[in-house]
Parts: structure tokens; sequence; C-alpha cells
């Protein structure tokens, strides 16, 4: 007759008693780590957020080219909506709104600590402090009305891109990027410029109208013109992440 072990009460009772036997304890020195699956997501949200944070910041300075009069953050703020589509198309509605929470709690976090910064006192050899606050003391206006315009607009953006594309499948891409350029970037210029006219001196209704008409403009206008990026970098996602029919 062969002997077997006994795995009765007893012997099971001292592996979990806490007694380490030389092969649990081998393995408990063993640092573990939780996987990382490959995926662009990450990339893309974290350029999403740092491009909407660094926008506010760059917002803070008025620019005049010719005739036309902006801010510092022309040129960067359709990025968003550029990364936004991105997201939209290959990653879906969910994924999305998850990115542009997280830009706007990163965001708020930001605007805490930019506050929190002027509120401490100067040191006495720091010459900046009039000039910091100029750059970084956000107004409380301007920030609600950047953030609610963000929010709004990105949402919609994501939401009317992801409905569409229900209804054509994979076909008609650019009728799913101007469709939900179009009612995103309103939404936001809409809701940013009724919110931030009166601290920027618009007081009628016909300059609140020409203010709200010019920014959806030209912003529609620039992401319209960077349609093939975005193509580009939809096609270049969808072909590293393994998406079906690329």
């Amino acid at each position: 007759m062969t002997n077997t072990p006994d795995n009765g009460p007893g012997q099971g009772a001292a592996d979990t008693s806490g007694i380490a036997t030389p092969q649990s304890a081998a393995s408990a020195s063993v640092p573990n780590f939780i996987p990382l699956q490959k995926s662009y997501y990450p990339i893309l949200v974290s350029l999403f957020v740092a491009i909407f944070l660094l926008s506010n910041i760059l917002a803070t300075k008025g620019v005049e080219i010719g005739p036309l009069i902006t801010d510092g953050a022309f040129f960067l703020f359709p990025l968003s909506y550029v990364i936004g589509d991105v997201l939209a198309e290959c990653y879906g509605f969910k994924s999305t709104r998850r990115a542009i929470w997280t830009g706007f709690g990163v965001t708020m976090l930001a605007v805490g600590a930019f506050y929190l910064a002027i509120w401490l006192p100067a040191a006495s050899f720091y010459p900046g402090q009039d000039s910091f606050e100029d750059v970084l003391g956000l107004v409380p206006q301007i920030v609600l009305a950047s953030l609610a315009g963000y929010v709004v607009g990105q949402l919609l953006n994501s939401y009317v891109l992801v409905a569409i594309k229900k209804r054509t499948g994979e076909k008609s891409l650019w009728a799913r990027l101007l469709g939900s350029t179009v009612v995103g970037e309103f939404g936001d210029t809409l809701i940013f410029c009724t919110l931030a006219a009166s601290v920027i001196g618009i007081t009628t209704v016909g300059g609140l109208a020409n203010y709200v008409l010019v920014g959806f403009l030209w912003k529609t206008l620039l992401e319209i013109a960077l349609l093939p990026v975005t193509y580009t970098v939809i096609r270049w996602v969808k072909r590293k992440e393994g998406y079906p029919g690329v």
C-alpha cells in the first residue's frame, strides 16, 4: 500500500493559520504588479487633458492679429476636439465621457492650486508676485464659462458622433466628424460666450451674437481644416489597436 499525505483538517489548518512554508515564503518575496493592457487610450486622454488645461492658462493672454482679436489658446484649443473625435470614434461614448470628466477634475484641481499658490505669502526675494497673479489668477466667471462650455461641448460632440456611427456603421466618417463638430462647437461657444461676455465688456444682444458667431465659425472652420489630421490619427489608432476591418 502506498502512503498518501494527510489532507484532512489538521494538515489544511497549518497552511491557513499564518505559518509560512518555505515555498510560500519564497513566493511572498517576489514583487507583484498589476499588468498594464497595451492601449493608446491613456496617452490620448493625457493629451486631451493637457491641452484643455494649457488652453485655460494661454487664454489669459489677448492676441491681436490684424483685424482678428482672440486669445493665446486659439491655436491649441481646437485640438481638444480633434482628440475628442478620435476617442469617440475609436473607443465609444462611455470611454470619451470618462476622459471629459477627467479633464474637468484635473482643471478644477489646477485652478484650486493656482489660487492657493497666489494666496501664499511671497518670499521677500521673489519679485514676480504681481505677474504670477496676472497669469494664474483666473477670473472665476471665466473659469466657470470655460468649464461649462467644455463639458457640454465635448459631451455633445462625442454623443453626436457615436449616434451617427450607430446609424452609418463604419461608413461616412466625414459626416460623423462634421456633424459632431458643428453641434459640439456651437454648444461650447454659446455657453462660454454667454457666461463670459459681461467680464470682457459685452453688454448688448448684438455684441453677444457677434461674439458667439465669430467664435463658432473660427473654431469650426479650424477643425474642418484639421480633418485630414483627424482622419490620419483615427486610422493609425485603429490599426495599432487591432480594430476590425482596418
